[in-house]
């Protein structure tokens, strides 16, 4: 009875079919690319990176699409795992990137900060000069309303019917602007609430002072509970923070989307892992693009210019990669690689960020 041979995928090394696992490179041969096989061992090994890292790294910026390819193919061991190349490159990406949040952050502080003093002050100015405004308000309303009665009158002699128009909407914006300033407006709910915190009250009595009622629900009154958060803090940054820490988890949702944009766009070219794949070297020639960006800006500022290049070279990367991944036309693969960008950037990405900033406001 003969024996049967067949060759290992990754180091393309002959050994007994009866073997599991290439007995020279250790890759199980036997294994079909899944979405378990995909993500399976790489929990425990997800910061574990070797000279694979190097070996995948130029492939990775020089060779777009080469490295999932390769992958797909079977070569699994040589290079660096699409998951753990993702988050290594993302990892070391929002490093650098921290450092940037932590000015903007801070910027961000000083300029509600500054704002809300300027305001104060000048609410401080005409504080003093407000219920004399509103007195005079009161006098000048009747003087005036009898002006311009004296006018209606003799204007409907003359038959001119449209300074009897013009007249009762003087009128109407008089009342309006007298009543709203008795009422209380926005300036002078600001100008009570700034007492209230003065005076030490508490969150309840000034959340009806802005505004708020007993009937309103939990989104409403977290709303108000955020919003006077910031306004006795006087600052911002915090929202910016929540933010941000908020997109690596985010990311864990985007790139999967973008997988399935992939998927609906090249149905027929394997299951939902293949573009899986692809879109997991994809995003981390991203984040190693931005990275270098980050790292040189800190050096020397790159013009705006040059920031808009790169930004197309990566559509140019994403094109060239279908092409070479998918083993088509780069006529059709910058069709498709534009279908994908469009419809991420203008449906995926700010639907998420309106999600995040939400979510940065409500619980930061």
């Amino acid at each position: 009875m003969s024996i049967k041979h067949v060759a290992c995928k990754n180091c393309e090394r002959t050994f007994k079919d009866d073997y599991n696992f290439c007995p020279y490179c250790g890759q199980n041969d036997k294994e079909e690319l899944t979405l378990g096989v995909l993500f399976s061992n790489t929990i425990s090994n997800y910061f574990s990176v070797d000279a694979r890292f190097f070996k995948s790294f130029w492939p990775l910026m020089a060779k777009p699409g080469y490295l999932a390819s390769k992958f797909v193919e079977g070569k699994r061991l040589r290079y660096l795992h699409p998951a753990q190349m993702y988050l290594f490159v993302s990892v070391v990406f929002f490093f650098f990137f921290s450092f940037i949040e932590r000015e903007q952050v801070e910027s961000l502080d000083r300029t509600f900060s500054e704002s809300f003093k300027k305001e104060r002050e000048l609410n401080n100015d005409i504080g003093e000069n407000t219920k004399d405004s509103l007195l005079l308000d009161k006098k000048n309303k009747k003087h005036i309303a009898d002006s311009i009665a004296k006018v209606e009158i003799t204007k409907a002699l003359a038959g001119t019917e449209k300074y009897t128009h013009f007249s009762n909407l003087a009128i109407d914006s008089l009342n309006r602007k007298v009543d709203n300033r008795e009422n209380g407006d926005f300036d002078f709910k600001k100008a009570e609430v700034d007492s209230l915190i003065d005076a030490g009250a508490s969150n309840d009595i000034i959340y009806k002072a802005m505004g708020l009622k007993e009937g309103d629900g939990y989104f409403k009154q977290r709303l108000y509970t955020q919003g006077l958060k910031i306004y006795k803090t006087r600052q911002g940054g915090g929202i910016l923070k929540t933010f941000y820490d908020a997109v690596p988890i985010a990311m864990f949702f985007l790139l999967p989307i973008f997988a399935l944009i992939l998927k609906l766009l090249y149905r027929k070219r394997g299951s939902y892992s293949y573009h899986l794949v692809f879109s997991f070297y994809y995003f981390a020639f991203l984040f190693t693009v931005f990275t270098i960006i980050i790292i040189v800006n800190f050096i020397v500022d790159i013009p705006d210019g040059i920031d808009w290049l790169i930004a197309l070279s990566t559509f140019i990367y994403l094109c060239l990669a279908l092409s070479k991944f998918y083993q088509q036309g780069k006529f059709k693969s910058f069709i498709k690689g534009s279908m994908a960008s469009f419809l991420f950037l203008s449906f995926v990405a700010p639907t998420t960020v309106l999600i995040l900033a939400m979510f940065a406001f409500l619980f930061y």
